[in-house]
């Protein structure tokens, strides 16, 4: 009975170490400064150096009601420590913020930063926030919203 309970651990042991999924960590994800992507006439905005694109088309009906607003843009996007992306265009009151989802974007939040729109939009990476900075305007994004000032 004694070398039956020691087989029946010793399976189990093996069993559960073999279900454990291998972890490798730390990880950083984020790009060191935004990439500025042109759309296409497709609806796609596109980044070689990174082999990445996406249906951008969703996101303008998002934001303006308007799936061909897109049209002669570009938007504005940079990926943090953990991997989200962060996602906005000149005349967007918003700031998108994305998770990877099996060969898709997945929104994880939707950030208000100006009632009125951005301008002249620019996110840099001051780790581990993003920042965003419209003219003389400075926002510090996580993917949960706006932190507080960083000083």
């Amino acid at each position: 009975m004694t070398k039956t309970k020691i087989l029946l651990a010793g399976i189990l042991v093996l069993l559960t170490y073999s279900c454990t999924s291998l972890v490798l960590k730390p990880a950083d994800f984020s790009w060191p400064i935004e990439s500025v992507l042109k759309i296409d006439d497709n609806g796609y905005a596109k980044e070689d150096r990174y082999t990445f694109s996406f249906n951008i088309k969703p996101l303008f009906y998002e934001e303006v009601q308007d799936s061909l607003a897109y049209l002669d843009r570009e938007v504005r996007i940079i990926r943090n420590i953990e991997g989200f992306y962060f996602i906005t265009c000149a005349g967007f009151k918003n700031v998108y913020v994305f998770k990877s989802s099996d060969g898709s974007l997945e929104m994880e939040n939707k950030v208000m930063v100006n009632e009125a729109g951005l301008t002249k939009p620019v996110f840099n990476q001051r780790l581990p926030l993003i920042e965003l900075i419209d003219g003389t305007d400075k926002y510090y994004l996580t993917k949960k919203g706006i932190e507080e000032d960083k000083k």
